[in-house]
């Protein structure tokens, strides 16, 4: 059981309504990686991460996420050629989703990009259970993102494979169930645009890049 809660690009034109959503049916997190920083730069959406560079990321099964308007204007970007699948709405640069393949099932969307923002998210998915590779972050890590967080990489094993287990991979709002395929065009970056991008990111930003 859990709420429902809709999801939109920034200009509307994207829309897209999550089901079953509960700190017990969802994973939270705050990422501090360069590929999410990184990302966010190739999109000019830096005003997305947190002041230490954080993505706050809420993980849920793909037949969760169902798009409900402006499909054709989703398109995606991976960083290398077998990096995660970056989706976003082209009409306005906001991020829709981050996925693997569909054999590991899971969907993680920006907490900004759902109808109320951050608070929204609050009341149906609780806070963060924690933040991750704060190596990255701006700055000084913040507390208790650097170390291994064994609690935290269970949680989201044990999410991904329940999902998986109950069927929760199809329908998938991002791949074709026929072929495992993409549904929505792909960019690959270049290595000479990932370098331009990184000297953008954590820990220590080069404002002059770009």
């Amino acid at each position: 059981m859990g709420g429902q809660v809709e999801l939109r690009c920034s200009c509307g034109g994207v829309r897209a309504v999550v089901t079953g959503v509960s700190p017990r049916t969802v994973n939270r997190v705050v990422c501090y990686c360069d590929d999410c920083q990184a990302f966010a730069h190739q999109l000019g959406r830096a005003d997305l991460l947190n002041a230490k560079g954080g993505s706050d990321i809420i993980q849920v099964a793909p037949s969760t996420l169902s798009f409900v308007q402006g499909q054709s204007r989703i398109a995606g970007v991976r960083l290398t050629a077998k990096g995660l699948y970056r989706w976003y709405a082209s009409c306005c640069n906001t991020p829709v989703g981050n996925t693997l393949s569909p054999s590991v099932p899971f969907v993680g969307i920006i907490a900004q990009a759902f109808e109320g923002g951050t608070p929204a998210v609050d009341d149906v998915a609780g806070a963060p259970t924690g933040a991750i590779l704060g190596k990255y972050a701006v700055g000084e890590p913040p507390a208790g993102s650097t170390g291994l967080n064994l609690s935290l990489i269970l949680r989201a094993i044990g999410k991904v494979l329940a999902w998986k287990l109950r069927g929760k991979t199809w329908p998938h709002p991002f791949f074709k169930r026929e072929t495992r395929e993409p549904i929505y065009p792909i960019t690959v970056l270049s290595r000479e645009q990932r370098e331009a991008l990184r000297l953008l990111c954590g820990p220590q930003p080069n404002a002059q890049a770009g």
